[in-house]
């Protein structure tokens, strides 16, 4: 069956409706789909041959091309939804009738000098044939809806069989694929919004194509110090250039050379004065003191005493000139070393914080071996100066200098190897990003690496491979029994075309049209005559009047003609047994009220209470016309679970579907609905905002009403007061109370000033009340059937 108009976009009115959002019950709560039989009621140019059209699509394949850029969706029961790309991917059986059948079928009614298309209807004779068909037909069994028997019953065990197990794969598929959705694009933490992988357009189907990728077996996951590293290579930001370290030019072989030297220097031992010469203390200290008394040759500071000239000549003898340049010497070297110490000291390198991360590794093992062979190379200069100080305290006496080791070569190969580091970080800049754009991508491997894990994602695969294997199986059994069945309907149809007859399809429409609408001087004739193109014996109907061919037929004529050749059409070949799905669009233009009537008979005999059907839609804008579609037995279906009553409003130049109130759909007049204002009115407790109409439309209300009641109550010439006396009896009160109310409240007749005043409530229910306890003592058959067409 078809379930709703999903979507209608550019066809017609219907510029862009959507059923989900506007055909819900009275409380919005929940989405109305069609039913077995559906009532749609609209004005003249509503939408309602629109409509026709796109159902007519389903059957003939095609949609007018009149409309431009036309956009349609059809939701079927157990099928897939049909679109405007391909109106012949179902299997459902559809005829429609609306003025484009008409004018394809009976092109006679538009061009007197075209004739009406012929069909054929099973024939009689051939019971051989007839015998094999009925044989066929009982293999094949019924396809009545919850009796089926047959091919049609083992069918429908297995459409549930597949059904259930189409259902189990579908709810497996979802299940997977919101584990997907969520890892790919749910919010916060969706890999689309991750600030990190900056993946705007991340999406599914990119998630998996990264599994794809994890599940090869080259892939390997990051550890965990991977993972880190490749998180700081995402928060590097471009570093400035590091300018190049200075040249060290350190002089440590230099210095060892010239510190042997010095060290190893023998002074001259004539005219020494021994006892100095063999205290080392005491000859600096007399040195010192020589050095202090330069200027004060005479007399001794420490002692007082006086110093003769021949002890000057033994001191300037034994501190010589020589010793004075050893003692220079050895001074100047160890101001060369103290100022190479210093200049280590002062040289400086780049930080960490000026290198990319992934360098800094090797920058703090370089820079650990870096301070540790300058702290090499600074002892062995301090061994250096030690011995020269040593040689300096002792100058006289001869000294051997011991050779120290030389770590200038590890200081220099260590400073080289963080100029490496330097010039590595410095040229990095150029690679950070691609080197970033990989560490997004390792890192979002990662995460997808242990998603699927998290989700046992191969075991949900496997899962879902065994449900698809199943859900093929089972399709395929209900494919092969559909097979079967569409080979042996064909096979059937086949042998119905040996007995089709299209002389009774003419006969079939001239009992509708004589039997139902009394038109024995029209009929419609079968014509056999020779095509052309092929040289086969064709049919062709034809109108006639009075045996002679019809022309310039009534509107009321066309309209009668056209029903009964669809009704009759139904019977064909091609329909018959089928359960079609039937959609009748407004089938009584300008027809009276008796043939209105006999059109809904025929609606009602020959189709509804066939049962022939699947699924049947008629609409009208013609409310004595939808009075009696309410006769229909599912009219009043408390179950609601066969009947759907729409109305189809156009407001402006736009449409739309929706429910129909139950003020048109329950009160077959306008009759009813004012009595049923009337008994709310009577039952009205606590005025409200939402009541509050009953009261301030009370006297237009009961005024309509009494003037239809006594008017066939009583058809005289009497004026309506005294139809009103005749009504409530001798008791004036409740007719001038009445009278008063449906004069003053209608009309403010004589009292201009009452409509500047609030409405009476005790009055309004008061005269209510009234009315329905007279109605009901007085006229109980009347009243009974009031109340039931109002409840």
């Amino acid at each position: 069956m078809i379930t709703k108009f999903k979507r209608i976009k550019n066809l017609g009115v219907f510029k862009d409706f959507d059923w989900d959002k506007t055909v819900r019950d009275k409380n919005e709560d929940n989405i109305i789909i069609f039913k077995k039989l559906n009532i749609l009621y609209g004005r003249n140019y509503s939408g309602k041959t629109t409509l026709s059209r796109i159902v007519r699509a389903l059957e003939t394949g095609q949609i007018s091309d009149k409309y431009e850029d036309p956009e349609c969706c059809i939701s079927l029961e157990d099928s897939t939804d049909v679109t405007q790309v391909n109106f012949t991917t179902h299997s459902k059986t559809v005829r429609v009738f609306n003025e484009d059948f008409i004018e394809d079928n009976l092109k006679f009614i538009f061009d007197p000098n075209e004739s009406v298309e012929a069909f054929a209807i099973l024939g009689e004779g051939n019971n051989e044939i007839e015998k094999e068909i009925e044989d066929l037909k009982k293999d094949l069994g019924s396809n009545k809806e919850d009796s089926e028997t047959g091919f049609y019953k083992d069918l429908k065990t297995l459409k549930t069989l597949h059904e259930t197990a189409k259902n189990s794969y579908s709810d497996a598929e979802e299940s997977l694929n919101k584990h997907l959705k969520n890892k790919a694009t749910g919010q916060p933490n969706g890999i689309k919004y991750q600030s990190k992988y900056e993946e705007v357009n991340y999406n599914i189907n990119k998630l998996k194509l990264d599994i794809e990728s994890v599940k090869t077996d080259s892939y390997q996951p990051l550890n965990e110090q991977e993972e880190s590293q490749a998180e700081n290579v995402l928060k590097e930001e471009t570093k400035d250039e590091i300018p190049k370290l200075e040249s060290l030019n350190l002089r440590f072989s230099e210095f060892q050379t010239k510190a042997s030297e010095l060290v190893n220097r023998k002074i001259g031992q004539s005219d020494k004065i021994q006892e100095l010469a063999k205290d080392a203390v005491l000859n600096r200290w007399v040195k010192e003191g020589k050095e202090l008394h330069q200027d004060n040759r005479n007399i001794c500071s420490f002692c007082n005493n006086p110093i003769s000239e021949e002890r000057w000549g033994e001191l300037d003898k034994h501190f010589d000139e020589e010793s004075d340049k050893l003692e220079k010497d050895i001074n100047d070297l160890v101001s060369q070393i103290d100022d190479e110490k210093e200049l280590l000291d002062e040289y400086v390198i780049f930080t960490k914080d000026q290198i990319y991360s992934k360098f800094r590794g090797d920058f703090y093992s370089t820079k650990d071996s870096y301070i540790t062979d300058v702290e090499n190379y600074i002892s062995s200069l301090e061994l250096i100066k030690k011995q020269l100080i040593s040689k300096k305290k002792n100058i006289l006496n001869h000294q051997v200098f011991t050779d120290v080791d030389d770590f200038s070569a590890d200081v220099e190969n260590t400073k080289d190897k963080l100029e490496e580091i330097r010039t590595n970080s410095n040229e990095y800049s150029s690679k950070l990003d691609s080197d970033q754009n990989e560490a997004k991508k390792k890192l979002r491997l990662k995460e997808v690496h242990d998603f699927i894990n998290d989700i046992r994602y191969d075991d949900l695969i496997t899962e879902l491979d065994s449900l698809a294997e199943k859900e093929k199986n089972e399709r395929n059994k209900k494919d092969a029994k559909q097979d079967k069945i569409d080979k042996l309907l064909k096979n059937i149809s086949e042998k119905q075309k040996e007995l089709k007859d299209e002389s009774k399809g003419a006969d079939k429409v001239n009992e509708y049209l004589n039997d139902h609408f009394g038109h024995e001087f029209l009929t419609m004739k079968a014509i056999e005559f020779e095509d052309e193109e092929t040289g086969n014996d064709i049919y062709r109907f034809e109108i006639r009047r009075e045996g002679k061919k019809a022309y310039h037929l009534s509107e009321g004529e066309k309209s009668l003609i056209a029903f009964c050749y669809f009704v009759a059409k139904l019977q064909d070949i091609a329909t018959k047994e089928k359960n079609p799905i039937i959609w009748i669009d407004d089938p009584i233009s300008s027809l009276d009220g008796n043939h209105i009537f006999f059109i809904y008979s025929l609606l009602k005999i020959k189709i509804y209470n066939s049962k022939d059907f699947e699924q049947i839609f008629i609409s009208t804008h013609n409310l004595n016309f939808f009075k009696y579609l309410q006769r229909l037995p599912s009219h009043n279906d408390k179950k609601k679970d066969r009947v759907r009553h729409f109305i189809i409003e156009r407001k402006d130049k736009i449409s739309i579907i929706s429910e129909m109130p139950d003020y048109i759909k329950r009160n077959v007049t306008e009759f009813n609905h004012l009595f049923k204002q009337i008994v709310d009115c009577s039952n009205l407790g606590q005025l409200t905002d939402q009541n509050y109409t009953l009261l301030y439309n009370f006297g237009n209300n009961a005024r309509k009403f009494f003037e239809i009641y006594l008017f066939y109550k009583y058809p005289d010439a009497s004026n309506q007061t005294e139809k009103m006396r005749k009504f409530f009896g001798e008791d004036e009160i409740p007719t001038v109370l009445t009278d008063r109310i449906n004069n003053e409240y209608s009309h403010l007749a004589g009292t201009f000033e009452r409509g500047q005043q609030p409405i009476e409530v005790p009055e309004m229910k008061k005269a209510a009340e009234l009315i329905v306890k007279k109605l009901e003592n007085w006229d109980k058959d009347q009243f009974d059937a009031l109340m039931s067409s109002v409840q």
